[in-house]
Parts: structure tokens; C-alpha cells; sequence
């Protein structure tokens, strides 16, 4: 998976500009990788592209946060600006776009680790409008 092609995706996702897709990717990205334990996150990181890799935090035992409060960190990573509903739209596509570019049963593994309650997170329906 290319970074142009998952911020494009992103950008098409929520009807953004290519920068503001990109921060959202990477606010996700920073957010998803403290919730995920167990080598996951490393095993992400090995399909992302290297700069975006970097935002992911090391492995740890991931924390335990229900999706409001991923989506509330999203918004705090991204500086302020972003509503928790804005941070929705972006980390829901940017789970789309992971989602369509992952290989293998990567993007599985990574949603396997997630409570019932990512499962709005998790959801591909567009995110435009809602």
C-alpha cells in the first residue's frame, strides 16, 4: 500500500483535502497503535509505508479505551481543531482504506483485537454523511 494511494482514499472517504486526509491517517494510526497489543502493531507498521509507520507507537500491552474515547484521542492528536464526529469520519475511513489495502488476514488480526463496540469503527458504510 502506497501513502498516496491510503490518503487519497482517505480524502475521497470523508471529502477532504489531501492534508487534512493525510493528518487524519496519521492521528488514527497514532490512536489505533496504543490500543493494540500483542505484536500487532509491529505487524501493522510492516505494512504501512515507512513514514507512516513511524507515527505508530512501539508495541506495548495495549489500553483499554471504548470507541468514544478512540475518537475523542483522535480529535486531541490532530491539535484541537477536529470534533470527535469530524475524528469519526476520519479514523472510520482510514479503517476503510487499511482495510482495502492490507494483505493477507492482516486488516482481521488488527480488527480481532477491537471489542464489540469498534465495530462502528470497523464499519465500511460511507462516511461522508454520517
Amino acid at each position: 500500500m502506497q501513502q498516496h494511494e491510503l490518503v487519497a482514499a482517505v480524502a475521497d472517504g470523508v471529502g477532504a483535502g489531501k492534508h487534512d486526509a493525510e493528518r487524519g491517517v496519521r492521528c488514527t494510526l497514532q490512536v489505533l497503535g496504543r490500543r493494540l497489543a500483542g505484536g500487532q502493531t509491529r505487524n501493522l507498521a510492516a505494512q504501512l509505508p515507512s513514514d507512516l509507520a513511524t507515527v505508530l507507537p512501539a508495541d506495548g500491552p495495549g489500553e483499554r479505551f471504548d470507541v468514544e474515547e478512540f475518537y475523542r484521542r483522535v480529535a486531541e492528536a490532530e491539535g484541537g481543531s477536529w470534533t470527535p464526529q469530524q475524528a469519526r469520519r476520519h479514523a472510520r475511513a482510514t479503517l476503510a482504506a487499511l482495510k482495502a489495502g492490507l494483505t493477507g488476514h492482516e486488516y482481521d488480526h488488527l480488527a480481532a483485537q477491537l471489542p464489540p463496540d469498534y465495530a462502528d469503527l470497523l464499519s465500511t458504510e460511507s462516511v461522508q454523511h454520517h
